[in-house]
């Protein structure tokens, strides 16, 4: 199931340099995002998770930063991959030996 992504990287980009900017001018990081979103024409808790990615990606807040998440979810999809390919290989060699002793027995 993907996410379709109706933002933009630049408009979510924007955003979060919105609610930096305006920041210091609301009673709270909450306050700014909720004045700030429809602007944008998001909901709230969305450009508050754009806010907050941001802020790991940036070393800010502690967390997995987007590019460690992407090389986990590639290193996790080629250890699937290869996986797969030694239960292939394990059953094509359990077969060739099943042949060779069916073989030599026959003889």
């Amino acid at each position: 199931m993907n996410k379709s992504n109706k933002f933009s990287p630049e408009v979510r980009e924007r955003a979060v340099r919105l609610v930096q900017e305006h920041r210091g001018e609301y009673p709270s990081l909450w306050a700014a995002v909720e004045s700030i979103a429809p602007k944008i024409g998001c909901v709230p808790q969305t450009l508050l998770d754009w806010v907050k990615r941001s802020e790991v990606d940036a070393g800010a807040r502690p967390g997995t930063t987007t590019a460690e998440e992407q090389r986990i979810k590639d290193l996790e999809r080629e250890n699937k991959e290869l996986r797969r390919a030694n239960d292939i290989l394990r059953t094509a060699s359990a077969f060739f030996a099943q042949a060779e002793l069916d073989r030599k027995l026959k003889s």
